[in-house]
């Protein structure tokens, strides 16, 4: 074994080789050019490729020589090191040195002590302790401690005293082992620090329009940006300041270790696409304007006056073309925009990891969304934060799949809701329903219309109960009025409501208006219900979805106020058989649930194509045939969510391939012959010339990555550049206006002057839907 050394800068430990190995080698190497020959990036890729091989296994040279490496963090062996080794712990990560810089702060080990090392980065702290002063130098990847004392030069001394906090500093000094007594056990580079010999403020900082404070000054956060000490925290600055100054806000560790958590989310995304045999493929973002949906967002033209593009809201039809074009796999990680009213969770433009298969069925698309969610999770979050791993692994009985599959309408029964929380119990359990017949219970609904004071709940199309164990007890009058208005404003009229105690060791009603009821009914609903002491029940009757709609958001409050909810957990379903249509109260139509371009269930296209002929034959029969518009709402689609947590993380379906099918279903959505032809002439097209079966999923990204990060509360957190709920940018102040030449360029003129609104930064207090609809 000997040391080697290149031209380029780089040693290495190597077994003899023989010259034609190494000349075998560089002949493969695909950039086709002599490593050394062109500085330490090409040498770097080109080494790669030898360790590596073309298919990924190790190639000659790699079996021929032995690296000497030690990781950052890794322990060392007990023994003296060579010299060798020596030389490798002081020389430079090649990825990080620049012609500034030897070294990133964060990297520092014991390993380093003797080496002389040039670091550059924000001074976060500076502490001056009578004779020695401390200065904490932090980037990206960590904070490491300077110090000057009383043996550095006195000008030293007095430059470190002028510098401020988040100026920009670059130090070359000594790494030097930390006295036993001061080493920080909870700092990554605690056991180190540098005995500063230069110090040089590359830029000096002004007094920051926000204060930025930290959580532990003597800590640092580990250079692979996760969550934890040493983090940088807006002191007192409201949310119009920090997204006004995003880019100091950007300083704090827990927004860093979110952005490098998305990039590490969609390197994982790829690297498993790409193992799945996909093809990253880009679709256009100019595109036209479609009719389903939200509103778009337009873009006039210059060349063709008074047409208009639009952002695309996904990815959707270009897709599904890339499919008949014999693309087979794609994918892609898609910038997509709405146009709507924002709230909380919700960002004008966004970001989704599109897919698109052919010759599939909903199982094939299912399993391989599977295989990427286990690796979008799995490689973002750490062992510890994922200590439910097995949820990710479950088997279930059904079609192979590994998350539990249930059904849209088991969904809303069980939880009103079809995005469930699967984290805790709480379902809602039916007392009676109008389509169902009666219950032992429901012979006896005339005491619940006598303790009940609003009058529509004799006529209850539906009645549930929530039943909340052990928490009759620590339950007052008044957390129970804040209950009833939080669902009056669902839509509900109010809440029954009664406390589980014992009589005679069994579970009877022993307060609240339902103690009122008499004792054979009382005892029958909470055997019924299954209710066991100290429990409290919650009752609510009315139309079947506003009941359920509204104890499903309930039951949600409940459980996170309650403590039920293990935020560290995670757990997915799926949920299938959403129905094909819904009715459209506001437009006295019938929509698509997902979109147009859902397949109904293969046993249904033929019920279809008879019920849209009826359409046809009486274009008015929708608006005035009940029966028809039921039998309409009956049918199901090929679609599957997926769900993590109560938030629809992602959808699919299996797409229309039958220009029949196609026209049919935009039929049903009162979209004339003509009006196809003029807006999606193209696909039914496409769609004759042998298009196959075909299917797909879109992930919503933002929502993935603001479920690993704990101490994100909103997608504004992990989103580099946010939009306020006003749709507007602080920092940039767009929108903005343009030039009047611009816009006579476009053949546009002002009408009237727009009056400036006034940027909306909280979210409405009224309680929203948590899931978001995902483009597909």
């Amino acid at each position: 074994m000997k040391l080697l050394r290149t031209t380029c800068g780089f040693a290495f430990l190597a077994k003899p080789l023989g010259a034609s190995g190494v000349a075998r080698d560089v002949r493969n190497c695909p950039l086709r050019y002599q490593p050394w020959a062109f500085g330490r990036l090409s040498f770097s890729r080109c080494w790669l490729h030898f360790l590596t091989g073309n298919s990924g296994e190790r190639s000659f040279l790699a079996r021929r020589f032995e690296v000497a490496t030690h990781p950052v963090g890794a322990s060392r062996p007990q023994r003296k090191q060579p010299r060798s080794v020596k030389l490798l712990a002081c020389s430079a990560a090649s990825e990080t040195q620049t012609s500034l810089r030897t070294h990133v702060c964060g990297a520092l080990r014991s390993e380093h002590v003797g080496c002389t090392v040039t670091v550059c980065g924000w001074a976060h702290t500076i502490r001056d302790r009578g004779g020695v002063t401390f200065l904490l130098l932090r980037d990206r990847h960590g904070i490491v401690q300077v110090t000057i004392d009383a043996a550095s030069p006195e000008a030293l001394r007095t430059q470190v005293k002028t510098i401020r906090r988040e100026s920009v500093v670059r130090v070359r000094g000594t790494v030097r082992a930390r006295d036993p007594a001061n080493v920080n056990a909870s700092m990554p580079t605690g056991s180190v620090e540098i005995a500063a010999h230069v110090i040089e403020v590359l830029n000096r900082a002004d007094p920051l329009p926000l204060v930025l404070d930290m959580e532990r000054p003597e800590t640092g956060n580990t250079t692979t940006g996760r969550p934890g000490s040493g983090q940088l925290a807006t002191t007192g600055a409201s949310e119009e300041t920090r997204l006004r100054y995003r880019y100091l806000d950007l300083r704090r560790a827990s927004l860093q270790s979110a952005l490098i958590r998305r990039h590490e989310a969609t390197m994982a995304v790829r690297r498993v696409l790409d193992s799945l045999g996909f093809v990253e493929i880009e679709t256009p973002i100019l595109t036209r304007a479609t009719p389903e949906g939200a509103r778009d967002y337009l873009v006039p033209s210059r060349v063709h006056r008074g047409k208009w593009y639009a952002l695309p809201q996904s990815p959707q039809l270009y897709k599904q073309l890339l499919m008949i074009g014999g693309m087979d796999r794609y994918f892609q990680v898609a910038r997509c925009f709405r146009d709507e009213d924002l709230r909380q969770d919700r960002q004008p433009e966004f970001t989704q990891v599109d897919l698109e298969m052919s010759f599939v069925g909903a199982a094939d698309v299912m399993h391989t969304v599977e295989r990427v969610a286990e690796a979008l999770f799995s490689n973002v979050l750490s062992e510890q934060e994922l200590k439910n791993d097995e949820v990710l692994v479950r088997n279930t009985a059904r079609q192979g799949l590994r998350f539990p599959v249930m059904t849209y309408d088991d969904c809303m029964e069980r939880y009103g809701t079809d995005a469930p929380d699967l984290r805790f119990g709480l379902e809602l359990q039916p007392i009676w329903s109008a389509n169902q017949g009666e219950s032992n219970t429901a012979q006896h609904w005339h005491f619940f219309e006598a303790l009940c004071a609003v009058a529509p709940f004799r006529g209850a199309e539906t009645i549930r109960a929530l039943v909340v164990p052990g928490a009759a007890p620590h339950t007052s009058r008044k957390v129970i009025d804040d209950y009833t208005q939080f669902v009056k404003q669902l839509g509900l009229s109010g809440l029954l409501w009664g406390k589980i105690g014992s009589s005679d060791g069994r579970p009877t009603i022993n307060s609240g208006p339902l103690n009122k009821l008499e004792p054979t009914v009382a005892g029958q609903l909470v055997e019924q219900l299954g209710a066991r002491p100290d429990s409290l029940l919650l009752v609510a009757a009315g139309s079947r979805p506003v009941v359920l709609g509204s104890l499903g958001r309930l039951r949600v409050k409940i459980a996170k106020e309650r403590g039920f909810v293990d935020e560290t957990d995670y757990r997915f379903c799926w949920v299938v058989g959403f129905p094909l249509f819904a009715w459209d109260d506001e437009y006295n139509r019938l929509t698509s649930v997902h979109h147009p371009f859902t397949s109904p269930r293969e046993d249904q296209r033929d019920l279809l194509l008879t019920l849209v002929q009826r359409i046809r034959e009486k274009p008015d029969s929708l608006s005035k045939d009940a029966t028809l518009t039921q039998e309409l709402l009956k049918l199901r689609a090929e679609a599957y969510d997926l769900v993590c947590n109560g938030t629809e993380i992602g959808g699919g379906s299996i797409r229309i391939y039958d220009p029949a099918i196609q026209s049919a279903v935009l039929s049903v959505l009162a979209i004339s012959d003509e009006e196809q032809q003029a807006k999606f002439g193209f696909l039914l097209q496409a769609l004759r010339y042998g298009a196959p079966p075909h299917g797909g999923f879109a992930f919503g990204l933002d929502r993935c990555i603001l479920m690993t990060c704990a101490q994100a509360k909103s997608l504004r957190d992990v989103i580099a550049f946010p939009k306020t709920t006003s749709a507007s940018e602080l920092m940039t102040a767009a929108p903005s206006d343009v030039d009047e030449r611009q816009l006579a360029d476009l053949g546009i003129s002002r009408v009237a002057a727009h009056e400036e609104r006034i940027d909306q930064i909280d979210a409405p207090k009224v309680p929203q839907d948590s899931q978001e609809t995902m483009p597909v």
